[in-house]
């Protein structure tokens, strides 16, 4: 199973966005540098949150600022923003179990059930966590 590290990264920025976007532009340079990634990397991220309605980000001059309540922001809608399918792909099966074998034949339609309420539960949970929650939690690391 597996969620991009470009997940960690968007909730990253926003949490910096929220931090400190009243204080100064926040950039995506700005944004590399605390992030530890590429630039390019992060206009990708700023772009499909701005796409999602996350964030406002004016290009040229720079800046991102959050276009939404942090309660509104959860864990799928940024999961989803960056990454489309993510959840469709989060769990595969083998391509090409042998038509010939009992178990072969059958594996895909007895994985389904289980990975469908599987992604169900996950879908569940990122629907939950929000973006205030993360923010509290940071606070209270400081």
């Amino acid at each position: 199973m597996h969620i991009s590290t470009k997940c960690s990264v968007a909730i990253h920025c926003l949490v910096f966005i929220h931090e400190y976007g009243g204080q100064q532009k926040v950039t995506s340079e700005l944004l590399s540098l605390s992030t530890g990634s590429n630039p390019v990397t992060i206009r990708n991220i700023l772009s499909a949150l701005k796409k999602e309605g996350i964030l406002c980000v004016k290009f040229g001059t720079g800046g991102a600022t959050l276009n939404c309540p942090l309660s509104e922001i959860t864990l799928y809608r940024i999961c989803k923003a960056i990454e489309p399918d993510f959840l469709s792909k989060l769990i595969g099966v083998h391509a090409m179990p042998s038509p010939l074998c009992p178990v072969g034949k059958n594996i895909h339609v007895v994985l389904d059930s289980s990975y469908k309420k599987i992604k169900e539960d996950l879908f569940e949970s990122l629907q939950k966590i929000t973006m205030e929650d993360i923010i509290d939690d940071y606070h209270h690391l400081l």
